[in-house]
């Protein structure tokens, strides 16, 4: 048995049903779960570890449910810095072809890095591309060395430029053997239990790169596993044009159809999606990843988030590729989610000023979004989207995965004395103090505790290099 005491904390928001926030408050961690968490007076003083949480303030560890991590090599390359999404993947497409096992292995690393560094515990990731031997377990290896849970999705693709699909015919795999290893990732990594590290997800890249079979096998072999389900979906208009031309319905009833619709199957990105889609999303119980950063550099919209959360839908938060965003913050994914639901929201209530006169904005109409709610949806929210009850709060018996944020900072003067918990999402954003995964600290005072980030850095660079030819 070890124990880990986060002592003295400031304040704690717990994100528990009751939106309970503590001050002078702290949380006993027991073998990877909560034990206790209340008044400082009332639990313990000791514990095999201490972290003295003074002027820190404490939150469940973010969720990120969306990322494509071996694209941290390819961040600010010069041809697509100014593409939009189709153009921007057939600019990259070529580069991702030179992938091989170290690539993947060390960018996940650096990805999970940058991800753990601003307070997030749990990511997902979305592998398409299989080129030169690159196996999923490449990027599984390396999320249990850095010490972050993972939801590994096995992504594919099918259908090349040859078909009418996107990508090039030399990136597409055969649907038999996807299957085949898809089952084969299933069987060895998954993990059904409370506090698992590791879990497998079935991952079709896109309508425009997967034929109709392959969705709908995928979704077969995924429900007879109980595992979740996962694709990109109705991301910019022409994603949605694409659609309407090649299957003649929008991207959501393409969903519904290929049985791509259910509380086992969340979309990134749902741009585009109208309000029967909405609507579908929130019957059937369908999520969402919410990528704010990323469809504003690929300038794909805004996604009406306020509406989807208003009808139901289960929304989290993700960073998305790195070379999309192009960086893996999942803080600042929060801050600029909720920034843009407000900016959506201006720009959606026109008004008659006392002239008579249409203005776009309306300083009486309510916020879009709050600080809270944006911190809901990268904690509690990501927890539901990706199918985990036991993350995304504090509170008895759940994960113990947290993170302290240093409200004496620079950046939170000011802000931090009003409101803690607003500050966080609207100061700058804060890199955090500590993160704690499974009751074990991986980052500490600010710094990667489980790996050495300068030569980590450094080799991926070389990479980088290597692989764009620079």
């Amino acid at each position: 048995m070890t124990t880990l005491l986060i002592r003295n904390a400031h304040t704690i928001a717990t994100q528990n049903d009751a939106g309970d926030e503590l001050h002078n408050a702290s949380i006993l961690l027991q073998d990877g779960l909560i034990a206790s968490i209340g008044p400082a007076y009332e639990l313990p003083d000791t514990a095999d570890e201490v972290i003295d949480a003074r002027g820190h303030l404490v939150v469940p560890g973010l969720v990120n449910t969306h990322h494509h991590m071996y694209q941290s090599l390819t961040r600010a390359v010069p041809a697509v810095q100014n593409a939009e999404l189709f153009g921007w993947l057939r600019g990259l497409y070529p580069i991702w072809a030179g992938l091989t096992p170290e690539m993947v292995r060390v960018s996940t690393q650096v990805a999970m890095a940058e991800l753990l560094l601003s307070g997030c515990t749990t990511s997902s990731d979305h592998l398409y591309i299989y080129p030169n031997g690159v196996r999923l377990d490449d990027s599984i290896e390396a999320a249990r060395a850095i010490g972050m849970r993972f939801v590994a999705t096995r992504g594919s693709m099918s259908v090349g430029e040859s078909a009418g699909g996107l990508p090039p015919d030399s990136l597409v795999e055969n649907e038999d053997a996807i299957l085949a290893d898809t089952q084969r990732l299933i069987e060895r990594y998954h993990d059904a239990r409370h506090g698992a590290m590791t879990q497998v997800g079935v991952a079709p890249c896109s309508p425009f790169s997967v034929s109709r079979d392959l969705m709908k096998t995928s979704a077969e072999l995924a429900r007879s596993h109980g595992v979740r389900m996962h694709t990109h979906l109705a991301e910019n208009d022409h994603d949605v044009a694409y659609s309407l031309e090649k299957f003649g319905c929008t991207p959501a009833q393409y969903a519904q159809d290929l049985g791509w619709t259910g509380a086992d199957v969340w979309h990134a990105h749902c741009v585009k999606l109208d309000e029967p889609g909405i609507s579908l999303f929130a019957a059937t119980r369908t999520g969402v990843a919410h990528c704010p950063c990323s469809n504003m550099r690929l300038a794909s919209g805004i996604a009406p988030v306020r509406q989807m959360l208003n009808a139901g839908v289960a929304v989290g938060l993700g960073v998305d590729g790195s070379a999309s965003n192009d960086g893996a913050n999942m803080l600042a994914e929060a801050r600029q989610a909720l920034l843009l639901a407000r900016l959506r929201k201006s720009l959606e209530a026109p008004h008659t000023d006392a002239q008579g006169r249409t203005v776009f904005g309306c300083d009486t109409a309510p916020m879009e979004m709050t600080a809270r709610d944006a911190l809901r949806v990268a904690t509690r929210g990501g927890a539901q989207v990706l199918g985990r009850s036991d993350i995304g709060q504090l509170a008895p018996g759940m994960c113990a995965d947290l993170a302290l944020f240093d409200l004496g900072t620079l950046g939170q003067a000011g802000g931090a004395v009003h409101d803690p918990v607003a500050s966080l999402l609207l100061c700058a954003s804060a890199q955090a103090a500590y993160t704690v995964v499974n009751g074990r600290g991986v980052v500490r005072q600010g710094q990667l505790a489980t790996l050495d980030a300068g030569p980590l850095v450094e080799q991926h660079n070389r990479l980088a290099r290597e692989l764009v030819g620079a």
